[in-house]
């Protein structure tokens, strides 16, 4: 009798741990991104992102990726992230000021002299620095900043454009940034605000006829065929991220978010690898068509930074001066912060 009961006691042990389940449930985190396959940010989320957590998990996280706005768009993203419909999401730095200003100072004008200075100074210091401070303060986490197309760089069906009085005139398309539109305005053109799908057409009639596009969407677009003068000027670096949101994020383990980071990390080198090569073969292209590409000399570079004193003039108070000197002065740009600092804006 007493065997009997011995095994009714082992069959209901049994069940009991069948259906408590295992300890560590499988993690799905839902991503919204308009990234999309066989673009830099889309292909880092497949060949990088999803196996890394994969991987560094052992199958006990995962990401589910939503591609080309098929949930939401960047701030839409953001918003949906704080609602609990969606964990990660993928916007522009100037897309994330509407949740807080701690990755204002990727957005400013001449902030980084090159791809290379952008990407070493951010991943040294400053991405981990703003992205603390964008957990504290903004409701999310930032867990990788990198580029999604480099520099915007001038192109214009006009004329030879060297310095900013060679724009003077002339009808420049820009976008709804205050920023943009201050630049342009500053360096003597007439902005235009322009739809991009109709920018083509727009350079091609002479409603506008000039633009200040990331160079491998302006060949995208093919706005090479119409403009065939460029300006490799820099200035405004087309900074992105991946985040999650603040509340989710705290409530994952320690060792959950040890994979996150891990796989945001692997995520952030591919995306930066696909993002060089997108941006070198975009150019390549360009020049191989264009009558002119223009790089100009420290001295005339100095004239377009000079242009752009009054953007962070207006972006006071959404950065912090002192970290944005030791941006500059750690890439060499010291003249550049006398001119700031002589006009107040540092």
């Amino acid at each position: 009798m007493q065997f009997f009961k011995n095994i009714a006691k082992l069959i209901i042990l049994v069940a009991t741990l069948v259906a408590s389940g295992p300890v560590l449930a499988e993690r799905t985190l839902k991503l919204g991104t308009t990234g999309r396959l066989g673009m830099p940010i889309g292909d880092a989320i497949d060949q990088a992102l999803i196996p890394a957590i994969a991987k560094a998990s052992g199958g006990k996280m995962k990401v589910e990726p939503h591609y080309q706005k098929s949930l939401c768009a960047e701030q839409k993203c953001g918003e949906q992230a704080n609602q609990g419909l969606i964990a990660l999401w993928t916007s522009s730095t100037a897309n994330y000021g509407n949740f807080g200003t701690e990755l204002a100072i990727f957005d400013l004008p001449f902030i980084f002299k090159s791809l290379e200075d952008a990407k070493r100074i951010s991943n040294e210091w400053l991405a981990e620095r703003q992205c603390k401070l964008a957990l504290q303060n903004a409701g999310h986490i930032c867990l990788s900043v990198y580029s999604s197309g480099g520099f915007r760089q001038l192109g214009n069906a006009t004329k030879s454009v060297r310095v900013p009085d060679d724009m003077k005139g002339l009808k420049w398309r820009v976008t709804k940034s205050p920023v943009e539109y201050m630049l342009v305005k500053n360096w003597g053109a007439v902005p235009v605000p322009y739809d991009w799908s109709q920018l083509y057409q727009g350079l091609q009639s002479g409603v506008v006829e000039g633009q200040y596009v990331a160079s491998p969407w302006q060949h995208v677009a093919k706005l090479h065929e119409v403009a065939k003068y460029f300006t490799e000027i820099g200035g405004m670096w087309s900074g992105n991220i991946l985040a999650m949101d603040a509340k989710q994020y705290n409530a994952l383990s320690s060792q959950e978010k040890k994979w996150l980071h891990e796989a945001a990390d692997a995520y952030g080198e591919k995306v930066n690898q696909l993002d060089n090569a997108w941006i070198t073969n975009g150019e390549d292209a360009i020049k191989a068509s264009a009558k002119e590409w223009y790089k100009p000399t420290e001295t005339e570079l100095s004239k377009w930074r000079a242009g752009a004193i009054g953007a962070w003039l207006d972006a006071k108070g959404t950065f912090e001066p002192d970290v944005a000197k030791r941006v500059l002065l750690e890439q060499g740009m010291n003249n550049f912060v006398t001119q700031l600092e002589k006009a107040g804006a540092l």
